[in-house]
């Protein structure tokens, strides 16, 4: 209760018993001006969780300065192992993880920690590629945690998963911000969320959605090197996955078309989409030893294309979304396709992303996003500035 003894006026604040400890955390640091605290857990340790944990310590004092915000990693989990301390980890976090064997109960584990040591403000940061580890959402969103994700699974299974997880989000008043599930650190779903809300009729989305399939017919496209060549050179730089068949299947593109097409509010499942296999039938299975040492069967196939072009065209493999996207459902194409050399498209660059937007109000002429569209640091940083864009927000 707070008292005004001159007015009369006081405030009466009623909270259970087993929260009294956090309300007091966040009654202090509203009232008294204490810095607000965020207590963070993040789950994935990899390229992109290693790199992200960096760049949060690297600028933790400087937000503390600037914003006044605490930002604190309660939280580390990978593969069989997880580090927790209520105070914060710190540069120190590799030697701190101890071996956890039941990786299917570890956001039980984060969840009845931060429960345990009040922790208020809690964002959990979800940098895996895992399946099992979004049944973990719904636990996480009920037990007082915002959601920020690099992993693309939550948005791109059934679509009644996806209804589901929102409606939870609803009712328990929590964020879950995605941006890096499309183009990596571009502002691209954000600004489509903002077109879409406004009550902008976008009527097409399509670009090069991968970074490696990218660099991949940009070089194809401007040189007399065979295919075979560009993909090993891609390989090397490490622009594919080990196995670059999980690239040029096309699945992972397809997944960012329908995460797109669903802010839309269309109702798509994934198998709505019609996918371009780049790779021959024969060479769909097999180790990725053997499909690797069957490269130069690639060659004829894509010369023949290549050639078969009208003049100053190359080839782009894209994600398109079209239709009468005022329905339930859009259509959806993911091909290699032949463009004009001198239009936006056709103009990429090295392993750029580019999206183009078209809208009822800007006609024919697109809302064009071009850069960077993979890479652990700009993925990272992506997720980073979902961080700061929550914790910044008016209703934080």
């Amino acid at each position: 209760m707070f008292n005004n003894t001159i007015s009369g006026k006081n405030v009466c604040l009623v909270v259970k018993k087993a929260h009294l400890h956090k309300a007091i955390n966040v009654i202090h640091g509203q009232v008294f001006g204490i810095a607000k605290k965020v207590n963070i857990a993040i789950f994935g340790k990899g390229l992109v969780g290693a790199t992200l944990i960096k760049q949060i310590l690297d600028n933790t004092n400087a937000i503390l300065e600037k914003r006044k915000i605490q930002l604190q990693i309660f939280a580390i989990a990978g593969k069989n192992q997880l580090a927790l301390h209520k105070n914060g980890l710190d540069s120190s976090w590799k030697e701190q993880l101890e071996n956890y064997s039941d990786t299917s109960t570890v956001a039980d584990t984060v969840i009845a920690f931060a429960k345990a040591h009040h922790l208020e403000n809690l964002i959990a940061v979800d940098n895996t590629a895992s399946i099992d580890f979004i049944t973990a959402y719904s636990k996480l969103i009920a037990s007082g945690f915002d959601l920020v994700s690099s992993n693309k699974i939550a948005n791109t299974t059934s679509f009644s998963f996806y209804k589901d997880l929102r409606n939870k989000l609803a009712y328990f008043n929590k964020n879950y911000l995605y941006e890096t599930n499309v183009g990596a650190g571009l502002p691209l779903i954000d600004t489509i969320k903002l077109l879409h809300a406004s009550g902008e009729n976008i009527t097409r989305i399509r670009g090069v959605f991968s970074g490696s399939l990218s660099y991949i017919f940009n070089r194809f496209s401007a040189t007399d090197v065979p295919f075979s060549q560009v993909l090993q050179e891609a390989i090397e730089k490490g622009y594919t996955e080990p196995d670059p068949r999980e690239d040029l299947c096309g699945n992972d593109v397809a997944r960012k078309l329908l995460i797109l097409a669903r802010e839309l509010d269309l109702e798509n499942e994934f198998e709505d989409i019609h996918i371009e296999n780049l790779i021959p039938e024969a060479l769909r299975k097999g180790t990725a030893a053997e499909f690797l040492n069957a490269l130069p069967i690639l060659n004829q196939t894509f010369e023949e294309q290549k050639s078969s072009q009208k003049p100053k065209h190359v080839l782009r493999y894209i994600g398109d979304l079209y239709g009468d996207l005022q329905q339930t459902k859009g259509e959806m194409a993911v091909q290699l396709v032949s463009v004009p050399e001198n239009s936006p498209l056709g103009s990429l660059q090295g392993s750029d992303a580019i999206f183009e937007i078209y809208t009822e109000s800007y006609g024919a002429q697109p809302i064009v996003i071009q850069g960077a569209g993979a890479g652990a640091k700009v993925t990272a940083r992506g997720v980073f500035g979902d961080i700061l864009r929550l914790v910044t927000s008016t209703n934080y």
